[in-house]
């Protein structure tokens, strides 16, 4: 994983830190999402939010220098503490990794797992693709054993060049892998979430999931304007990268149906399955 110096701006004071949900996560059977920060430091060149702008709670200095800093929102276990209920599905988090590089110093989701741990909803969902997590894995099976817990782990693509290309400040594939299964030999239900669906062996990648997870795929591909008109896209730096390096059919949907296909075929050899869209992170919501 490239190293570089990032910003990391001095909390905000939050007003609240659940957000009724809407679109695609909504969809997937979730109430709320938590986003613990605004802006992400692993800056990965396909990620749609800096494309949502306003929509997105953002300002226009996160999306023009979107991954060279981040702002905290400091009393995010504070409010967590006053609105949390019992019933609740959350995501976190739809706009930020949760374990971010910028997580590292700030020591933010420790508090958020006391928080969680203390009150705990009905469902509770980390996605992320950050090693950082095995930090917090005792708060993970503390909270585990409160409500229901579930990671989602991104894992892109088979092949080690093409991560370094579209995200190269996250950690190797192989060293994700391993987190993956270190999560479930921990007993926290993990899956091995192939989106976005980066250039890769469809088949390998499939077999490398299961391998480590154990269970079902879900994923998606890149999002490509021709298919989704209005909303949230593939930001233009992850373009550039797949038009200088050959890769612009994984950017039409076509192609992109072939590629799910295939794995969905691989899945299936090996005893499960691969869902994408929402019905794919319905799975993590139930």
């Amino acid at each position: 994983m490239q190293t570089r110096r990032v910003e990391i701006r001095g909390g905000i004071t939050a007003r609240t830190v659940l957000s009724p949900t809407s679109g695609f996560i909504a969809e997937a059977g979730f109430t709320h999402s938590l986003t613990p920060a605004r802006n992400c430091t692993f800056g990965c060149t396909y990620c749609y939010v800096p494309t949502m702008r306003v929509q997105g709670g953002l300002k226009p200095e996160d999306w023009q220098r979107w991954g060279q800093f981040t702002t905290f929102k400091s009393n995010a276990d504070e409010l967590l503490r006053r609105e949390l209920r019992n019933h609740q599905r959350i995501y976190c988090s739809p706009l930020v990794d949760p374990y971010q590089p910028a997580e590292e110093r700030e020591r933010m989701m420790p508090r958020i797992l006391d928080a969680l741990t203390m009150a705990p909803p009905r469902v509770f969902a980390l996605q992320t693709r950050g090693t950082l997590i095995l930090r917090d894995l005792a708060l993970l099976r503390a909270l585990a054993r409160r409500t229901v817990l579930r990671v989602s782990f991104s894992i892109t693509t088979n092949r080690e060049e093409v991560r370094r290309l579209y995200e190269p400040h996250c950690a190797p594939i192989a060293e994700r892998l391993a987190a993956v299964r270190a999560l479930r030999g921990a007993g926290i239900e993990t899956y091995a979430t192939l989106a976005p669906l980066l250039p890769c062996d469809p088949q390998e990648l499939a077999r490398i999931a299961i391998e480590a997870s154990g269970r079902d795929l879900i994923g998606d591909a890149l999002h490509v304007r021709s298919v989704k008109p209005r909303g949230a896209t593939t930001r233009d730096a992850a373009l550039w990268v797949a038009a200088v390096n050959g890769h612009g059919q994984w950017l039409d949907p076509i192609f992109q149906s072939e590629v799910i296909g295939r794995i969905e075929a691989a899945a299936g050899a090996l005893g499960h399955s691969f869902t994408t869209g929402p019905s794919g992170f319905a799975k993590l919501a139930a």
